[in-house]
């Protein structure tokens, strides 16, 4: 039997080779078997949400589309912290993950815009949109490249969907096939979905919830407040998960301009000092 044909029977039995063990393979790399399955399942489930969405905004079921993508970020949230609890984190999942977003916080969100309202407005309706996907990849592309992700740098992709996604459910919760506003409602419309796709690029800084730590302790009232904001997202589910995402995504500017008040705060006090 030769060398090939004894590695192709050892690969198949999931065994090394013997005869490939010589000086010739000293110091390769181990090759990885398969993937995780766990993790990159809930990836698929995110996936499975925002393709999803992208159906009911086409077939008009535009509260069905909006409450998938809400779907689609509590499966986000999940894999990593899967991966990371089980220790099943690999580079593949990273970037199956990136696409799986891409999905479902990029194209998702911006067709159900699209078919919900901006479509009136035709060439403006369609441009204001792929302002937010195109700013959505670069989002996503910038966070593959950085290695600490102990505070986002612009608006994280699942935040901006539910931007979104949020005011489509607020309005469409008692009529879920019913249009969105047309005429200067629209162009308002348009204007927000692109200023919610320039936060995703811009430099403001958002605290991470990847800094959270699941396996620690906590102070008690902190289940506590918890508890409470459950309870409070169950009375109104649309308006609340909206309005919590549009506190969450004026932080970055509010934080911005409080630092630099501080900065020339600071910078006028020692100019002051030193003139003294």
């Amino acid at each position: 039997m030769g060398e090939k044909e004894s590695a192709k029977i050892h690969a198949l039995n999931g065994q090394p080779d013997p005869a490939g063990s010589g000086s010739e393979n000293e110091g390769a790399p181990a090759r990885s078997r398969g993937i995780y399955l766990l993790p990159n399942l809930i990836t698929s489930g995110a996936l499975f949400s925002g393709f999803y969405a992208i159906v009911a905004s086409m077939n008009g079921n535009f509260e069905a589309a909006a409450m998938a993508l809400f779907a689609a970020m509590v499966l986000d949230a999940a894999d990593g912290r899967v991966a990371r609890l089980t220790r099943t984190e690999s580079a593949f999942g990273a970037q199956y993950d990136s696409l799986s977003d891409m999905v479902a916080f990029g194209v998702a969100p911006a067709l159900l815009v699209f078919a919900w309202s901006l479509q009136s407005l035709g060439q403006v309706g369609w441009v204001a949109t792929f302002i937010y996907m195109a700013c959505a990849a670069l989002r996503l592309a910038r966070f593959n490249m950085q290695d600490d992700h102990a505070v986002f740098v612009g608006l994280a992709s699942p935040a901006a969907a539910a931007l979104l996604a949020g005011l489509v459910w607020t309005f469409t919760e008692n009529a879920p096939r019913s249009l969105g506003p047309d005429g200067l409602g629209a162009v308002a419309l348009a204007v927000y979905t692109a200023v919610v796709g320039l936060l995703m690029v811009s430099p403001l800084r958002y605290w991470s919830p990847k800094t959270i730590r699941l396996a620690g302790r906590v102070p008690f009232f902190t289940l506590v407040a918890i508890v409470l904001a459950y309870a409070g997202v169950m009375l109104d589910p649309p308006r609340m998960l909206l309005g919590g995402v549009l506190i969450y995504a004026a932080s970055g500017p509010v934080m911005f301009f409080l630092q630099r008040a501080r900065r020339a705060r600071v910078a006028a006090e020692k100019k002051n000092a030193e003139t003294r």
